[in-house]
């Protein structure tokens, strides 16, 4: 390929170098091999896929093995890559000894296909098989997983690629990177414990209720106090955005354009919350991984120097959220949640339990890079992957990110196509998020208006409605909240998973109800999913 050539035809620009999943532990260099699948006409027709979940052991580091849970005895699991438009039929056999289900993370699927227990589907029993069938639309970057108790937390995931028919950036190569924190042993309920932390941080923004001038993850020392996603608008600011039609929200609260999300207040934290209160529940992580891989051996991602490198960046850990950046290189990001964004150029980003973000990297340093994602809440080793140049060192250590750049504000994002959601809402639901050994709950439970998931009322709505959901997070967690079935507009951006800061965060968001059906809406750590944090808009 000419390496000065930036006009790609479609499918060569996504076929080329896209990194096969599944294989971690059989060769330290799998960022660098391709996904070989044949090439299929955009014509509507339909892709068969089977995942069979089974328990096997993998390789995630050098002299590091884990018995876990696999799909297609991989792990992570299989890409799934699809043309948009086309029909995606996946038979999913259970080889595990308890039922389990899969969710096409952020994919807005028929009701029956969205692979929630107990809500869309019952769990599918030991040796039997389901088959999900729907439409792959519209493009972008998404993940599958289990949505049965901890099964995330085993390794239950995958990345599902629906590939758009004109990308609007243009690029040479891609490739994905899945964070994920590892759990070495069986996950349960009773191993979360309070971060081991030291104040640097539980939640994007400027510490407790944020003043809406700190912006950025920050550990108390300056590092990191650029922007987070939010702009002024992140839960816990003092911005004077307001919604789509200037109405303020629970307690003084604006409408989506002031409570939106990492940065501005809502950054991962400046140091401001004690040890003690830092009660997130986070199980004793043993480390942190790229594509099932531990820093000791990490995946390498090989580039050429004038090249335009599309990263799809996929956060499917159980209970992380992750500052992320490149050594010697800066990102533009161009989607948010699989949508595509303006592109704005940034250094680092924030992306919690359920986020993705893709950018563009320019390959314009020659040598051997980190990537790098540390976690905001936490004492591991940051997730590690190696980018590197066909003359890189290869000699086992590269130079990461100093993190104290330009740092992605939920505010710079800008939609493509934003959601159909102008003028007053026709349904308002204010929430509180709790718990945490907060607002008198029980010491396990994380609850939404106090209410603990599966007893939870449900929201009832409309098909047609213009609903507006306004958040007020009074627990001292971090809790990435995501609706299925559906994107919101969030200011200016078009998302299903937004980041909520603790100690008094906001974050308003708007959708529309068109997609009719019984539709979980929860927070993305798992943990605090079990412990109740969710509730069910209901269509009438």
């Amino acid at each position: 390929m000419d390496e000065n050539d930036r006009t790609v035809p479609r499918r060569r620009a996504l076929r080329a170098g896209a990194t096969l999943f599944g294989i971690a532990g059989l060769s330290s260099g799998i960022g660098s091999a391709t996904l070989e699948r044949p090439a299929q006409e955009d014509d509507g027709g339909t892709q068969e896929e089977t995942l069979a979940a089974s328990s096997g052991e993998v390789d995630v580091g050098a002299d590091e093995s884990r018995e876990t849970w696999l799909y297609e005895e991989q792990f992570p699991g299989p890409e799934l890559r699809v043309s948009e438009g086309e029909t995606l039929r996946v038979s999913l056999e259970n080889g595990l000894p308890e039922g389990t289900t899969i969710h096409w993370h952020g994919v807005p699927v028929p009701n029956p296909m969205d692979g929630v227990p107990d809500v869309t589907q019952e769990s599918v029993s030991t040796d039997e098989t389901f088959e999900y069938e729907f439409e792959a639309s519209p493009a972008g970057t998404y993940v599958y997983h289990s949505h049965v108790g901890l099964q995330l937390d085993r390794g239950l995931y995958g990345p599902l690629i629906v590939e758009e028919e004109s990308p609007h950036v243009e690029y040479d190569r891609e490739y994905a990177l899945q964070l994920d924190d590892y759990l070495a042993e069986e996950p349960t309920l009773d191993s979360t414990e309070a971060p081991p932390g030291d104040g640097d941080g539980v939640g994007p923004g400027g510490g407790p209720g944020g003043d809406g001038n700190r912006t950025g993850p920050g550990d108390g020392d300056g590092r990191g106090g650029g922007r987070g996603p939010g702009n002024g608008m992140g839960p816990g600011g003092n911005g004077d955005g307001t919604g789509p039609s200037g109405d303020g929200g629970p307690d003084g609260d604006s409408g989506p354009g002031s409570g939106m999300g990492p940065g501005d207040g809502m950054g991962p934290g400046d140091g401001m919350v004690p040890d003690n209160q830092m009660m997130s529940q986070r199980p004793p992580y043993e480390g942190l991984l790229v594509n099932g891989r531990l820093p000791s051996d990490p995946p390498v991602f090989d580039v050429e120097a004038g090249e335009r490198v599309r990263l799809r960046f996929i956060n499917p850990s159980s209970a992380t959220t992750y500052r992320v950046g490149v050594g010697g290189h800066s990102l533009t990001i161009t989607h948010a949640d699989g949508r595509p964004v303006e592109p704005v150029e940034v250094d680092s980003f924030v992306i919690s339990m359920g986020e993705r973000y893709d950018a563009i990297l320019e390959a314009d340093s020659p040598g051997e890079w980190a990537v790098v994602a540390e976690p905001v809440v936490g004492k591991e080793d940051p997730a590690e992957a190696r980018l590197r140049y066909g003359n890189g060192s290869e000699n086992g250590s590269a130079e990461g990110p100093e993190f104290d750049g330009r740092e992605l504000e939920y505010g710079d994002l800008t939609a493509l196509e934003p959601l159909d959601v102008d003028g007053e809402p026709d349904r308002t639901f204010d929430l509180t998020l709790s718990g945490g050994m907060m607002s008198g709950a029980d010491a396990d439970a994380w609850t939404i208006d106090g209410e603990v998931y599966p007893d939870a009322d449900p929201l009832e709505i409309s098909e047609g409605d213009h609903v507006r959901v306004r958040m007020v997070n009074r627990s001292p967690a971090i809790h990435p909240m995501h609706l299925h079935g559906h994107f919101f507009q969030v200011g200016d951006a078009v998302k299903d998973t937004v980041l909520v800061e603790p100690h008094g965060g906001r974050v308003t968001f708007d959708f529309r109800a068109d997609n009719p059906g019984d539709w979980l809406f929860h927070c993305h750590n798992v943990y605090h999913l079990e412990r109740g944090m969710a509730r069910v808009f209901e269509y009438r």
